[in-house]
């Protein structure tokens, strides 16, 4: 199952709350403005302890406009991709001299899930041993076929397309795929390895 083509709910309440706390800001507003024209001068000692105080309350709603924010993604991770279904599918790689990443595509089941092309600096993350979560997505129980095709550049600067894939069994519990580009010296040859991890 994908999601749906629907804004997430994270991203609609991550909006509201951003024009709360835009709304919130004295500068923001033509009543922030109306209140900085009748502002005492600085040198007043209740102006300036009444714009602290402004300050303090307004960093405190950023706090909790995060923290809810926070929570809603949580929430929502949970309500997309229940624990008992759920399948995530990572890239990595390793060391990468006989081959660099421009682009990755996953299919289950033969249908197209997540396709991703790297920029340098991305591709580099993973060099440094970085790891990209490339789909996350919910599965039935049972056998599945996931391939994944890989696109770059290849020994002696050559356009490179490779594929790999993994016949699984989806039980009860959350499954973690590995796509690993690594180095095989011996023949001068990128691998391209499809595994689950335990």
């Amino acid at each position: 199952m994908l999601r749906s083509p629907n804004p997430p709910l994270s991203a609609v309440v991550s909006a509201v709350l951003l024009g709360v706390m835009l709304a919130a800001s004295p500068g923001a507003s033509p009543a922030g403005e109306s209140a900085e024209s009748s502002r005492a001068p600085d040198g007043d000692p209740a102006h300036a302890a009444d714009a602290a105080a402004l300050d303090a309350e307004i960093e405190s709603l950023k706090r909790e406009v995060l923290a809810l924010n926070r929570d809603l993604f949580m929430l929502e991770e949970e309500l997309l991709y229940p624990a008992s279904t759920q399948v995530a599918v990572f890239v990595s790689m390793d060391v990468g001299t006989f081959f660099a990443l421009d682009a990755v595509t996953v299919r289950i089941n033969d249908r197209e899930v997540a396709h991703h092309l790297y920029t340098e600096r991305e591709a580099d993350a993973l060099l440094r041993g970085g790891v990209h979560r490339i789909w996350t997505g919910n599965l039935r129980a049972g056998e599945h076929e996931l391939v994944a095709v890989f696109t770059g550049t290849g020994p002696h600067g050559r356009e490179y397309r490779r594929g790999a894939e993994l016949n699984f069994e989806k039980g009860v519990g959350t499954r973690y795929m590995e796509l690993k580009i690594s180095d095989r010296a011996r023949r001068l040859q990128p691998e391209f390895i499809v595994r689950e991890w335990e």
